[in-house]
């Protein structure tokens, strides 16, 4: 069974290139969200494989939603690749910490994002 991402980011360029690369090089199904509000309900009302998290957004950032996810029975065994322009060393021992599947740098590359996302969850071609 292919496989579903919820990808969020409040920049719709950004959702709509990361979705392309994913279903044309991943050859997965993406649904998206412009804001941690309706990935939410996305992700408690549509069964999804993975979310790729922006940490940068208005009103509720990347961390509060990932920590809402955390939360809920539904999703909080939904892994979660956080998807950020700021990313320092100790960063990352915080967010694996975190219980965060991975992240991606933004620039992203977008020939090789989607061979990323299956490498931090372990997902085979």
């Amino acid at each position: 069974m292919t496989k579903k991402l919820l990808i969020v980011d409040d920049e719709a360029r950004i959702r709509e290139l990361v979705q392309a690369c994913l279903e044309d090089l991943g050859g997965w199904d993406t649904v998206a969200a412009a804001s941690g509000t309706e990935c939410l309900t996305i992700a408690q009302t549509q069964p999804v494989d993975a979310i790729l998290l922006d940490v940068s957004m208005p009103n509720m950032d990347g961390f509060a939603v990932y920590e809402q996810l955390q939360a809920n029975s539904t999703t909080k065994s939904i892994p979660v690749i956080l998807l950020t322009a700021k990313v320092l060393p100790s960063d990352r021992a915080h967010f694996a910490q975190m219980g965060i599947a991975g992240m991606i740098a933004k620039p992203f590359e977008p020939v090789t994002i989607s061979q990323e996302v299956a490498d931090i969850l372990g997902w085979e071609d």
